[in-house]
């Protein structure tokens, strides 16, 4: 663990901490990935509170806060797939402040550690073909398996790859 910093389990309560992280991180993570305009369209689609229920609820993603000395830096969020064994890393986002300090394995550590005793095989994940984080990805295990096209609405599409990480 790193001092002062906790992982916990986020509800429907936590709605309103997670949309303001996204307000917070997305802007800087993908403004020269994506235009203006299709940031604030998945930004609506993905972090509306409506969206988010959605998410906890309906299509069971089991989100996580990340903080430090109880103030949230952060949050992921990840489900089950298939009956293989296959989860999928949806989200994982830290403040950029608090980027390169080991945050990201630490919650990737976390994720693997609840879902291994689940039968998990494989973690899952998509990432934009342009953004660097592939990078911290490769170093930490993961592979790309495949590129995805996936058309969001609105002539609008990311352009993935999706990338493993194998547990077993």
């Amino acid at each position: 663990m790193i001092p002062g910093i906790a992982i916990r389990f986020a509800g429907p309560e936590d709605i309103t901490i997670i949309g303001f992280l996204a307000q917070e991180i997305w802007p800087l993570t993908y403004k020269e990935i994506l235009s203006e305009d299709q940031l604030q369209y998945m930004m609506d689609r993905i972090y509306s509170p409506a969206s988010l229920m959605n998410q906890m609820l309906e299509q069971k993603h089991t989100f996580l806060i990340i903080e430090e000395d109880e103030e949230p830096i952060g949050f992921a969020s990840y489900s089950i797939i298939d009956e293989h064994g296959i989860y999928k890393l949806h989200k994982i986002y830290v403040l950029p402040g608090q980027q390169g300090k080991g945050l990201g394995k630490l919650i990737i550590n976390f994720i693997v550690a609840d879902i291994t005793p689940s039968g998990a095989t494989a973690l899952h994940l998509n990432v934009n073909r342009y953004n660097k984080a592939k990078s911290f990805y490769e170093k930490i295990g993961f592979v790309v398996i495949r590129e995805e096209d996936i058309d969001i609405g609105n002539n609008y599409f990311m352009n993935d790859y999706i990338m493993e990480l194998k547990l077993i």
